[in-house]
C-alpha cells in the first residue's frame, strides 16, 4: 500500500536565549492562565517544575498527570509536554531549565549522576513526584536561593546558582525519590476520556508504524472529526504534528546512540522517503541529520 505524505504545521520546541556561557534560566512562581501556556512542546533543556498552589493538569511524553500542592516534576531533554492550567483555580508554580551539559559530577569510583532522578522518570516513564512538608519547605528554599542569585547577581553568583541546582538534585534523588520509591506511587490516569488516554499508549508504542488519523480513530472507535477535535483540545497539537514530532525526537536519540546509516534511521522512524526525512528533521529541530550527528560527537 502506497503511504501518504505527512504535512504538518511547525511544532513547538521551546528555544531558549543563547547563553553559552551559562547555559539555565528560572521562571520562578509563575502563575499562568490557559491562554499564557504553551501548546504542547519540547526543547533539549532538562526541566523542573514545582507546584506551590493551585490545580490543573500536565501531558508528559505519554500521560496525563492531575497538578496540585507539593507536586514535583522532572521532564528529561526532548520530551514533549503540556501544562494546562484550571481556568479557576490556575497554577502557580516554579520552572528551572537547564542543559544537562552544566551538570557534572567529579569521579570519586561510584556510580553516582546529579542527573539520577531525570533518568529513573525517563526509564519508568512516570515524571512526577509527590512531596510531603518537610520536603516541600526544602524545595522551596533551594528555589527561592537560586531566585536570588539570578535577581541580585554578585561575585560567584553563577557558581552559587550551579551550587545550589547539585543540592536540589542531590536532595531530590535521597530524599523525594526514595520515598516515591518505597511507596509505589500511582500515576494518575483520569485525566479525558478513557479512549484518548487509551489511544495515546497505542500511539507510543506504535508512532513509527504506518498510521494516521484514520487508522488511530478507527482503533479508537470514533469519528476522524471527534478524535481531531479531542486530541487537539487535550495535547495541543494535531495528530500529523504529534505523530512527526515523536519520529523525529526517536531519530534524534538513534543518531546519537548508533552508527546506523541516516537512511536506515529514517526508514526505522517511519519515513517514506529520505528527503522528506530531511526536510521534516530540519524543519522541527532546525538542523539537518547529518550536522545533527556531527554535534553528538563532538562532545
Amino acid at each position: 500500500m502506497q503511504k501518504k505524505r505527512v504535512v504538518i504545521v511547525d511544532p513547538i520546541r521551546k528555544i531558549f536565549d543563547n547563553h553559552e556561557a551559562f547555559p539555565m534560566s528560572i521562571a520562578y512562581k509563575n502563575t499562568k492562565s490557559s491562554l499564557s501556556e504553551l501548546p504542547d512542546h519540547f526543547h533539549d533543556w532538562y526541566e523542573i517544575v514545582y507546584v506551590y498552589r493551585g490545580t490543573g493538569t500536565f501531558f508528559i511524553d505519554h500521560t496525563f498527570y492531575e497538578m496540585k500542592q507539593g507536586d514535583l516534576f522532572l521532564i528529561p531533554g526532548n520530551t514533549i509536554h503540556r501544562a494546562t492550567p484550571d481556568k479557576e483555580s490556575p497554577v502557580t508554580s516554579t520552572a528551572i531549565y537547564f542543559s544537562p551539559s552544566m551538570i557534572q559530577a567529579p569521579q570519586f569510583g561510584d556510580d553516582f549522576s546529579y542527573l539520577h532522578s531525570f533518568e529513573q522518570a525517563a526509564t519508568s516513564r512516570n515524571y512526577k513526584l509527590e512531596t510531603r512538608l518537610p520536603q516541600s519547605q526544602q524545595v522551596d528554599h533551594f528555589l527561592e536561593s537560586i531566585q536570588y542569585e539570578f535577581k541580585h547577581p554578585s561575585l560567584g553568583h553563577r557558581q552559587a546558582i550551579i551550587l545550589q541546582l547539585l543540592q536540589l538534585l542531590l536532595y531530590i534523588q535521597r530524599n523525594i525519590e526514595a520515598d516515591a520509591d518505597s511507596n509505589s506511587l500511582t500515576v494518575d490516569t483520569q485525566v479525558g476520556p478513557n479512549w484518548m488516554r487509551e489511544i495515546i499508549l497505542y500511539i507510543d508504542q506504535h508512532f513509527c508504524a504506518d498510521i494516521g488519523l484514520q487508522t488511530l480513530s478507527k482503533q479508537a472507535s470514533v469519528t476522524p472529526a471527534h478524535f481531531s477535535r479531542v486530541f487537539k483540545q487535550l495535547i495541543g497539537m494535531n495528530i500529523s504534528t504529534y505523530l512527526i514530532t515523536k519520529r523525529i525526537i526517536r531519530a534524534k536519540q538513534l543518531l546519537q546512540e548508533s552508527d546506523a546509516s541516516v537512511s536506515i534511521i529514517a526508514g526505522m522512524c517511519g519515513f517514506e522517503s529520505l528527503p522528506h526525512f530531511h526536510a521534516m528533521f530540519k524543519r522541527v529541530l532546525g538542523i539537518t541529520p547529518a550536522a545533527a550527528r556531527k554535534t553528538f560527537r563532538s562532545f
